[in-house]
């Protein structure tokens, strides 16, 4: 039987980014879809990643422990400060 810890830590991060492109488009690479068992367990494989190798801080991640990384409001809004995402000014009349 192998060893699901030995293969997260021995994949290489292309090998999870097509993962985790399956799970979050349903399909592989070539365009088939995934059954909802390979759906499944390829999300696993995705969070036993995320949970292992990824120092997760984004709401609702997987963090270190292996527990979902919730984070309150005012966590998001320290993460966020001084990150402009668009800027809008009113119109001079």
């Amino acid at each position: 039987m192998t060893d699901i810890n030995k293969v997260i830590d021995e994949m290489p991060d292309a090998v999870y980014q097509r993962l985790l492109s399956a799970v979050e488009l349903g399909k592989w690479d070539d365009g088939t879809a995934l059954t909802s068992e390979q759906r499944a367990s390829t999300q696993q494989v995705v969070m036993l990643y995320q949970a292992r190798k990824l120092a997760q801080t984004d709401h609702f991640t997987i963090n270190r422990e292996g527990l979902v990384n919730e984070l309150s409001k005012s966590e998001l809004k320290k993460q966020f400060k001084g990150d402009t995402i668009a800027e809008f000014k009113e119109k001079e009349m």
